[in-house]
């Protein structure tokens, strides 16, 4: 018997598979941010992997464009919010399609990951809500995870814990602002909630936000609009 990646029989490809998948992690997530036990694991199973293998970890190009798409769907299933980064779906129905595939690949899991037309998905629910973050098939399932609770954090920041359909479409300009500040084109920007809804509020700020929960938010305020204009 032929002894495979990381001393892996040949005879189970998937085991192999899988330790191809965590060697391509390991190269593109700093060293520094790596925890004991992920350095422990990474040192043996490079120490034991094949050549294959080792060439197929350093033939990935890093690229700074980590997101594919983002979209936010409601528990039937239906777009409340999208945004995609490349042209592998190019019309709104493909991607619509391609959302609804996902959703009911997902909604009735309890996995945060899932794999689906050659795109690695992470995801969670809050309520009627579905969050989906897409990367592509050899994408580092913890730089997408960290987008994803950035986004969930930054949301329920904005909606004051109200992480619901309603308060979302209430509120459907400053939640497509939130997803600018974190990713633009792909590229990761930002992956802290904090800094997110505070670049966001100082975009708002000077602009006529009334009836918007994010303006309350900004100001403190639980008077309504029209009482902080016209006091008696």
């Amino acid at each position: 018997m032929q002894s495979g990646v990381g001393g892996a029989s040949s005879d189970c490809p998937a085991l192999e598979t899988a330790v191809k998948r965590i060697l391509i992690a390991a190269a593109r997530v700093p060293r520094q941010h790596w925890s004991v036990q992920q350095l422990e694991l990474g040192s043996a199973i490079i120490c034991n992997s094949s050549t294959d293998s080792m060439e197929l970890s350093r033939g990935l190009e890093p690229t700074l464009y980590t997101v594919k798409a983002i979209f936010i769907l409601d528990n039937d299933g239906n777009r409340l919010l999208a945004k995609y980064y490349d042209d592998t779906y190019p019309s709104t129905k493909e991607q619509k399609n391609f959302e609804m595939n996902v959703f009911n690949k997902t909604h009735k899991t309890d996995c945060e990951i899932a794999f689906l037309e050659g795109r690695t998905i992470v995801y969670k629910s809050s309520v009627d809500l579905f969050f989906y973050v897409v990367g592509s098939s050899d994408e580092n399932e913890l730089m997408l995870m960290a987008v994803l609770n950035c986004l969930f954090e930054s949301f329920n920041l904005m909606l004051r814990k109200n992480v619901e359909k309603r308060y979302l479409l209430d509120n459907l300009d400053g939640a497509f602002l939130l997803v600018d500040e974190i990713i633009d084109g792909g590229v990761i920007l930002e992956s802290d909630a904090q800094q997110v809804v505070q670049k966001v509020n100082f975009r708002t700020v000077s602009e006529p936000a009334y009836g918007f929960v994010l303006f309350d938010y900004i100001t403190g305020s639980s008077q309504p609009a029209d009482v902080r204009q016209h006091p008696k």
